[in-house]
């Protein structure tokens, strides 16, 4: 072969022939990743709030506290006004926006007389940092978990933690590893996905132009936190999984994966139908929520029974 009229060795011609064929892939690759930006397709952040009807009936207080690695952050407590709290929620909302936006899939508990904290990962609102990544935003939790547990009054016996969607794969990494005396009574997930990489891959798969690319392209990506290595690390903490038959974001089938992975205590609730964290608008869903709450949390000052 002649390359710049230079005849090239065998070797050489061989090398060149693999690397022409390999740049159709290489650029589809960059293609596929381009299209997610510098940022992972995880996050996709926004910086200001919206108006956020039936806030004014919670009573309010801003949080801001550190992260594990110093990125200052922001959340809000909602307390229910005139009565004395049922219990506390830790939520950890899904990748888009920010609290404000999330915040409606929980203001109901707090009409209901549960205490909420929920709070933005770095990147998001009032929080500080530029690009979230996936360790930073498990550092995020972690912290939350700390900070809630630090304010008066609040105690793991009655506290539950909830996460939606990419919340909810954080919330299972966080639980799982805090010490035993800082555990939550209980752990509920609402159409989590199983794996960072898994739901790469399937994500990818499901595009006959991308799907050779769903193992290379998955590798990418950190897989330490994903929940399916952790979510048998739960137990003693009751898991509650929530997940809808017809959710196109993330398939049923990661949801069962995760309760199948999960050690007892352990529920799932198979929302028939149901679309990507959708299932508590549903009444019944919600009364079914507020049934498992009174079940796992004392009444206010009682201690935490043994398991």
């Amino acid at each position: 072969m002649w390359e710049n009229g230079i005849p090239m060795p065998v070797s050489e011609t061989g090398s060149l022939s693999r690397r022409l064929r390999v740049l159709p892939f290489l650029a589809v690759l960059a293609l596929a990743l381009s299209a997610w930006g510098c940022r992972s397709p995880f996050f996709y952040p926004m910086r200001e709030h919206v108006p956020v009807p039936g806030l004014e009936n919670t009573v309010r207080q801003d949080v801001r506290f550190e992260s594990e690695d110093g990125v200052r952050l922001h959340g809000w407590l909602l307390s229910p006004r005139d009565r004395v709290s049922r219990g506390t929620i830790l939520f950890l909302h899904g990748n888009a926006e920010n609290i404000s936006t999330h915040v409606q899939s929980v203001l109901w508990l707090v009409d209901a007389g549960y205490t909420v904290f929920t709070f933005d990962y770095r990147g998001y609102g009032e929080s500080d940092g530029k690009e979230p990544d996936i360790p930073g935003v498990h550092r995020d939790a972690r912290a939350a978990l700390s900070k809630i547990l630090s304010l008066p009054g609040i105690s793991p016996d009655r506290l539950v933690v909830f996460g939606q969607s990419l919340g909810a794969a954080v919330a299972v990494h966080t639980v799982a590893t805090a010490s035993s005396a800082r555990r939550p009574r209980a752990l509920i997930l609402d159409s989590p996905f199983a794996g960072y990489r898994r739901i790469v891959r399937d994500k990818l798969s499901s595009l006959i132009v991308t799907w050779p690319l769903a193992w290379p392209v998955s590798r990418f990506f950190d897989d330490e936190y994903s929940p399916e290595r952790w979510i048998g690390k739960i137990a003693p903490v009751p898991v509650i999984v929530i997940h809808g038959t017809a959710d196109r974001v993330v398939p049923y089938a990661h949801g069962k994966m995760l309760y199948d992975l999960a050690s007892d205590p352990k529920g799932i609730w198979t929302v028939e139908g149901g679309g990507h964290a959708t299932a508590l608008r549903n009444p019944e869903v919600r009364g079914q929520f507020l049934a498992f709450l009174d079940s796992v949390l004392p009444p206010e000052g009682e201690g935490r029974p043994s398991r």
